[in-house]
């Protein structure tokens, strides 16, 4: 169910309010209030200033309507003056304004990046887009959502205190000139702040939901991009052409209802602020053919009336840029709350250390159907033990990733050595751009591990080409455009063999290389002592010779384990499976 217009607002109050006093709180909130505080004293010599040209201003049109040139110079001198100081105020305020959004930017991007880099949350918060759709598109959130929510803050809370200084300022200046006319600004301005809002209320949802529209659609096109040879290989243009132009139709007529709303608030904005031009005349030029006020009173009272009034009615000048400021901030509030809930302890109990993986009561269900995948699993992998895990492909999938701690749908327990005792191989390798040194030597590890010793672990695992190829250990590379997938698998073994990890897992290696590749890679982990669970198709090829014990899986949640030419009758019984 959608959230009405008032939780938005209160959701909306509630997380600008919590970011701010975040940053203010922050180990740079020190330089922030400094900058801040240098801001308002801008603001308050600008203001000034203001009043002064609307004093100046009417001297100098009353010296006109006199025909006194000796007062008309001296005005002039007054008024370029005054200028040429409100010119480096101005140009100050919009430098200090920059800054201090600079600064924010950088911390709160800071903040983001190292929330969604944590274990697992940026994995988690992905799986939330591909099956809950709880968020959309973080990449963006924390790129350009940032960046708006940033500068268009400061840029409101400056337009804010600038309106209550303008207020302050220009009250006194129009209620001396004519006190109706002060009534009537204030009347004036609440009843087209009103109307605003009841024209614009809808562009805060329609705004939010353009955001992920457009991402969704860019999304799209990076795809296209990133696979551009798989495409032309399979000649999927027409398929891809429908996939993309379905996002932009559905964009096309989000934004044919904002500008719809657009459209009829501008009727309202656009002439309520053409009569903000006339308003003072019509009231303060019946004084002037009355001979109660001089001429210049006339441009004063205009001046002074657009200022207050713009103060005034913020709102109903910048309801648009309002709207589109609070659809950012939600989406924000979103992810920081997804970030938090991806953080929450599952079902599943992940504990660490020692030297063996236990399954405790484990049970695993479909994320989708909530489908019992693996029923109450209790099994213990001691190291030294090599395992070989067969059967269908979700128990599988799901077994291997509840191991390394990113699956939660289900509940039991698993204990597993620390990260520096087990090592994951994914059936698709990851080789992140930058040196083979950087990518071959774990995080952790010894940095100034020789060349010799790197060299050794590529030879043993028939990847000395690679380094070669690469030009040395220590270039810079981009491994997707470089390598094969097979060959970015032989690198994570490689990685695997310097490490010398009691368990390394295994999912599917089998999909980019060949059962003799798999069969030596399999040999070389023996060589040294590196224990390995192998999640692998049935029809690997791989022979058992090279497995202690075997995992079967089944389809129904059961499962079977037996040791290698041992006898079946001495394995835990098959499980069945209860409802989760």
């Amino acid at each position: 169910m959608q959230p009405k217009p008032a939780q938005i607002g209160r959701l909306t109050r509630a997380r600008f309010s919590k970011a701010v006093r975040q940053f203010a709180d922050s180990e740079v909130g020190g330089k922030a209030k400094m900058l801040f505080a240098w801001l308002l004293v801008l603001l308050l010599g600008i203001n000034a200033l203001n009043v002064a040209i609307s004093y100046v201003g009417r001297n100098f049109m009353t010296a006109i309507a006199h025909r006194d040139m000796p007062e008309f110079w001296r005005q002039t001198v007054f008024y370029v003056g005054v200028f040429g100081v409100c010119t480096v105020v101005s140009v100050l305020q919009r430098y200090t304004e920059e800054r201090l959004g600079l600064v924010w930017r950088a911390w709160l991007t800071q903040r983001l990046v190292t929330t969604y880099l944590e274990h697992p949350i940026y994995y988690r918060l992905t799986d939330h887009i591909l099956e809950n759709g709880e968020i959309a598109n973080p990449d963006q959130r924390i790129t350009e959502d940032v960046r708006v929510f940033t500068t268009t803050t400061l840029s409101f809370v400056l337009m804010v205190l600038n309106g209550l200084f303008t207020v302050v300022a220009f009250s006194g200046v129009l209620w001396s000139i004519s006190p109706s006319l002060f009534a009537f600004a204030v009347v004036y301005a609440v009843v087209g702040t009103l109307l605003t809002i009841a024209l614009g209320s809808r562009l805060i949802g329609l705004n939010s939901r353009q955001l992920d529209q457009e991402a969704d659609f860019r999304a799209e096109l990076i795809h296209v991009r990133e696979n551009s040879e798989s495409v032309a290989l399979l000649r999927h243009e027409s398929r891809l052409r429908e996939r993309i132009l379905r996002p932009l139709g559905e964009l096309t007529a989000n934004l044919l209802k904002i500008i719809g709303v657009n459209r009829n608030l501008g009727f309202f904005t656009t002439g309520y602020n053409y009569l903000i031009q006339i308003i003072p005349a019509l009231l303060v030029a019946p004084l002037f053919i009355r001979g109660e006020v001089e001429f210049g009173v006339i441009t004063q009272s205009a001046m002074a009336f657009s200022a207050l009034l713009g103060a005034f009615s913020l709102i109903v000048t910048q309801f648009q840029s309002i709207s589109s400021f609070a659809a950012v901030i939600s989406r924000l509030g979103a992810l920081a709350e997804a970030a938090e809930q991806a953080q929450a302890p599952s079902a599943i109990d992940i504990r660490h250390g020692g030297n063996k993986i236990e399954y405790q009561h484990l049970t695993l269900a479909s994320r989708r159907d909530r489908r019992v995948l693996i029923s109450d699993l209790t099994l213990t992998i001691e190291c030294g033990t090599r395992v070989l895990v067969i059967g269908p492909e979700e128990p599988k999938v799901a077994l291997f990733r509840v191991t390394a701690g990113i699956w939660d749908s289900g509940n039991g327990g698993v204990a597993r050595p620390n990260a520096a005792s087990i090592f994951f191989l994914a059936e698709r390798p990851y080789v992140p751009p930058g040196t083979l040194r950087e990518f071959l030597v774990p995080a952790g590890r010894n940095p100034m591990l020789s060349a010799s010793r790197i060299n050794a672990a590529l030879e043993a695992v028939g990847a000395a080409a690679i380094s070669a190829r690469a030009g040395g250990l220590g270039v810079e590379r981009h491994w997707d455009d470089l390598l094969s997938l097979g060959e970015q698998q032989l690198l994570s073994f490689a990685r695997v063999v310097l490490a010398v990890p009691c368990f390394a897992i295994l999912d599917r290696v089998g999909t980019a290389l060949t059962p003799v590749q798999v069969e030596q890679l399999l040999t070389v982990l023996n060589l040294h002592s590196i224990s390995y669970v192998h999640f692998a198709d049935e029809e690997t090829g791989v022979s058992r010779d090279h497995y202690d014990a075997v995992l079967e899986l089944a389809a129904d949640g059961t499962w079977k384990w037996n040791r290698t030419g041992s006898d079946p009758a001495t394995a835990p019984a098959a499980a069945q499976a209860p409802a989760v």
